[in-house]
């Protein structure tokens, strides 16, 4: 695991690709991923390939988990729960109380990692306004 690099764009914009497609993730356009590429913590392979990623946004004194993937192949080795950790690690240092996410997925993983439901008004205003409501999307929160 480690911070993305400014140089880390257009890597995180083709490992989320396929969940954009499938309806996991909201599709963004590469510049954004460009733009944000310091929000992320990525795990890399050996060989350089991006194998997972998840973005932390500051928001005051709350964070915001977004654009989680784990490449289909290392799906279910723990690489997720990885990403959570060092997550949650480095919204400790930076002195952040909360963390929030959005799914429209069973959320099990973020479920199990302390995780639980939270209505959207608690969450930093500007990004619970940019939830799209015909995702079906569930709002979670956990302290830290």
């Amino acid at each position: 695991m480690r911070r993305a690099r400014e140089g880390d764009g257009p890597a995180l914009a083709e490992l989320s690709r396929p969940f954009a497609r499938t309806g996991a993730l909201r599709g963004r356009p590469a510049s954004l991923y460009q733009s944000k590429a310091l929000d992320f913590l990525v795990a890399q392979a050996p060989e350089g390939d991006l194998e997972g990623c998840l973005g932390l946004s500051e928001h005051a004194s709350v964070g915001v988990l977004y654009n989680f993937c784990v490449a289909d192949h290392r799906q279910g080795s723990g690489m997720g729960s990885s990403l959570l950790q060092a997550a949650f690690a480095r919204a400790r240092s930076q002195a952040l109380t909360m963390l929030f996410t959005a799914t429209t997925g069973s959320g099990r993983l973020f479920l199990s990692h302390g995780f639980r439901p939270a209505d959207p008004g608690l969450a930093p205003a500007a990004w619970a306004r940019a939830l799209d409501p015909d995702r079906d999307t569930r709002v979670l929160a956990r302290t830290l």
